[in-house]
């Protein structure tokens, strides 16, 4: 169990890592992104352990990367120039 939570911490971190060297601008405020990724790895993974029980630690993996992606999401600023082109229709 305290390797799972290792992991999905460093696969969080990971993920949080990647989307700011890769999307900067989109991702404004860095330390936000980088604690927000394994804060969500390791809730997702702890969550998924605890509701389906002893598996395989492929699930609850699967599931820290997911919840990691999709809360790290919600941190993503769109371009100015999506904004304006929304403004004009």
């Amino acid at each position: 169990m305290a390797w799972e939570s290792l992991v999905s911490a460093l696969i969080g971190l990971t993920v949080a890592w990647t989307a700011v060297h890769r999307l900067p601008d989109r991702f404004r405020n860095h330390r936000l992104t980088l604690a927000t990724g394994p804060a969500a790895a390791l809730v997702g993974g702890g969550l998924t352990s605890w509701i389906v029980g002893p598996t395989p630690p492929l699930f609850p993996l699967a599931a820290a990367l997911l919840v990691s992606t999709a809360l790290l999401s919600l941190l993503v600023n769109p371009h100015h120039l999506t904004l304006r082109q929304a403004r004009r229709s």
